[in-house]
């Protein structure tokens, strides 16, 4: 049975990662990429989708674990009346292949480790033919071949479910590796797992001094960039939404989603986090995924995509799998990908502008690219959509949508005006203006003092406070201020913002079911708003509420289930720490990206 989600660490190598949990075992671990079958697959399953365990063989209790400082090596730390072993765990920055280095350490008395290596390739479904060379597995099964080394012997037993158990003293160490390599491809050679480790901490930790942030929250901060980091497909640019599939909004539920695969949506907290955190280069790579994933016909524009600009993303269940905590359908691909939401040309117009005016270096094709995303929008931002929770419902006039719409419009004319870029500035200000009393009309209610989610309905929307963070109106605007005031009001269940409520008049809708867990992105967006209407006190409280909910070793899922006090959603979820970020950006130095993005829009606003 799987852990809580909070009990999980990540470790990673910028083309997949894995989760380690606190008892030492390895229960989800996709290879080569982010988004392949999963050889561990316990997470959403059980030991017979596959593990790999390593702790004391007898009865023992965790001491603690932890990062060290600024990399991705987990260091875990075992006791039993034997002794104290530590497991450190890392996934070198890959050479040829990716491989999962082990390396279990002794540090008092003599302990009896055990160790077991339930290779299931397919997410769980193929038991792969293992053979055995000395202290060399060899696992096969279709395009998957690895290979396990070891200073100790496994044995297959009857059932080929390699196990060992084995005695570390003090200042002993006892090593793994775990490696995938392509079809035919060459065994690897050995490797000295000493330097693999080293040098897999020094890059972490060199990766990590490029940060510029230096204030009360630079530890969160930090960590939240190394998961960004992370989470980020080095071959391409892109970053993954998450490193998992499936793991549920609400325990034993249905709404189980694939997120190994690239937002849109994400695309501009992203680059803000980076650029203002130092770090140009990523933000550079960042942009160029999108501006490849994006490349074709306006029409065409998905609101996500795979990790190198895939744009079939087919969605199927894996009946096989019983889910975590019996949460069904295992769900891999996502088939979202093929909904309408129209806030993603105004998130992509957004990105660029703020790589621009940052210096990213210009590319020549970018601003052909968003004349004709303009040339498309300026037809269709009426048309109703999914919105950006995606919802599986008729498609609706979704507020937000409309709003970046009006962020589409903003950042092309200040292209033209600010940049100097060739463009219908004065129609695309025409069609800004037009945008922004058509949603002061229909979306707000002056009655509640509120806007609402779409045009029409009573329905409060988490998503609304993005509304002062593009610029669209000030947070301090009086109909901000009454939005802020109805989500606190009407949204807020346990102290945590849930994403949007139920609106009676329109059952068709696809609703949050009751229980589904605080989406943390939205609690951020919260924290950024109080801030820039004066109330810091209050944003900075909310915020350090927010940290609270880290799990020991400073990461963030998508959601918190304040009933039963556990992380629900994928994990760890970049959006949570983009957002993280950002917050601690604008508390820390009196101003920050969010602030400079609303400014961006606030120069012209509605004119």
């Amino acid at each position: 049975m799987s852990l809580h989600i909070e009990d999980y660490a990540l470790i990673g190598d910028t083309g997949t990662a894995a989760l380690v949990g606190n008892d030492g075992r390895i229960d989800w671990l996709c290879l080569p990429r982010f988004d392949s079958a999963a050889c561990f697959a316990e997470l959403v399953g059980d030991g017979d989708n596959g593990y790999w365990s390593m702790a004391p063989a007898v009865p023992h209790r965790l001491r603690g674990r932890r990062y060290r400082h600024d990399t991705l090596v987990l260091e875990t730390d075992f006791e039993c009346d034997d002794g104290v072993v530590r497991v450190i765990d890392c996934m070198p920055l890959r050479n040829e292949h990716p491989d999962v280095v082990r390396r279990v350490q002794g540090l008092q008395g003599r302990v009896r480790v055990r160790s077991e290596a339930v290779v299931r390739t397919d997410y769980g479904s193929i038991v792969p033919w293992t053979r055995r060379y000395g202290n060399r597995l060899h696992f096969v099964a279709g395009p998957d071949t690895l290979y396990l080394d070891s200073d100790v012997e496994f044995d297959l037993g009857d059932h080929r479910l390699p196990c060992t158990e084995f005695t570390v003293g003090e200042g002993e160490t006892v090593d793994f590796r775990l490696a995938w390599v392509a079809p035919n491809a060459e065994p690897p050679e050995d490797a000295d797992i000493s330097a693999e480790i080293e040098r897999t901490e020094e890059w972490w930790r060199g990766w990590a001094h490029h940060c510029d942030y230096d204030g009360e929250y630079r530890d969160e901060v930090v960590r939240s960039l190394i998961t960004l980091k992370a989470l980020t497909y080095y071959p391409s640019g892109g970053t993954v939404a998450a490193a998992t599939t499936s793991l549920p909004e609400q325990l034993g539920g249905v709404r189980n989603w694939d997120y190994r695969y690239c937002w849109i949506r994400d695309a501009t907290l992203t680059l803000l986090a980076l650029l203002n955190s130092g770090y140009e280069e990523e933000a550079g790579s960042w942009r160029e995924w999108l501006l490849r994933a994006v490349a074709g016909e306006p029409a065409q524009m998905l609101i996500m995509y795979g990790i190198e600009g895939e744009r079939r993303l087919p969605e199927m269940e894996l009946d096989w799998l019983s889910g975590y905590e019996g949460s069904t359908p295992v769900r891999v691909g996502n088939h979202a990908a093929r909904h309408c939401q129209l806030d993603v040309y105004g998130e992509l117009m957004d990105a660029l502008h703020h790589a621009r005016s940052r210096g990213i270096p210009p590319h020549a094709p970018a601003w052909d690219v968003q004349r004709a995303l303009m040339e498309y929008l300026e037809d269709h931002w009426r048309d109703p959509d999914n919105g950006i929770w995606e919802v599986r419902g008729p498609p609706r006039q979704f507020t937000h949508s409309n709003v970046m719409a009006w962020t589409a419009a903003d950042r092309a004319v200040k292209a033209v005006e600010d940049f100097g870029l060739e463009g219908p500035s004065d129609r695309w200000r025409r069609m800004r203006q037009e945008i922004f009393d058509d949603v002061c009309e229909n979306a707000f209610d002056p009655e509640r003092g509120t806007f609402t989610q779409s045009y029409g309905s009573s329905t409060l929307d988490a998503a609304l406070l993005q509304l002062s963070t593009v610029g669209f109106l000030p947070a301090d605007d009086e109909r901000m201020k009454g939005t802020v005031e109805a989500i606190q009001n009407e949204l807020v269940e346990d102290g945590l913002v849930q994403r949007y409520s139920t609106d009676e008049d329109s059952p068709d809708v696809d609703a949050l079911p009751p229980g589904e867990g605080a989406f943390l992105a939205c609690n951020f967006w919260l924290a950024d708003n109080l801030i820039m209407q004066g109330r810091v006190d209050e944003g900075r409280k909310l915020f350090e509420r927010l940290l609270g909910l880290c799990n020991d070793v400073g990461l963030l899922s998508e959601e918190f289930d304040t009933r039963a006090g556990r992380m629900v959603g994928n994990f760890p979820q970049a959006l949570s720490h983009i957002a993280l970020v950002n917050t601690a950006l604008l508390l820390e130095r009196g101003h920050g990206p969010i602030e400079e993005r609303a400014q961006t829009g606030q120069r012209r606003r509605g004119d």
